[in-house]
């Protein structure tokens, strides 16, 4: 499933697909604000997003095998809530 089959899915449920496309479009826009604020999202039942820090690091180019200094920075996490998982399974 892509953003579009989401934007379908969503669609049944509301009036229009142009809304059912600014509702989905809002619910990643808001994840995406709250995590740049370094705030954890969670959903019941569904799971948590939240950012972590990665330290910098040693990489090699894999072309050459030269070190590469890698920054330190802020990735995105998301950790499923136990509903989900056992959804899945």
């Amino acid at each position: 499933m892509n953003k579009g089959d989401l934007v379908n899915e969503v669609a049944k449920l509301v009036s229009t697909k142009k809304q059912a496309q600014e509702v989905v479009d809002c619910v990643f826009s808001t994840i995406v604000d709250a995590l740049q604020k370094s705030d954890a999202v969670q959903i019941a039942g569904f799971g948590s997003f939240k950012t972590a820090k990665r330290e910098a690091r040693t990489g090699r180019n894999p072309q050459t095998g030269a070190e590469i200094k890698i920054d330190a920075r802020n990735v995105p996490k998301f950790v499923p809530a136990k509903a989900l998982k056992d959804a899945v399974n």
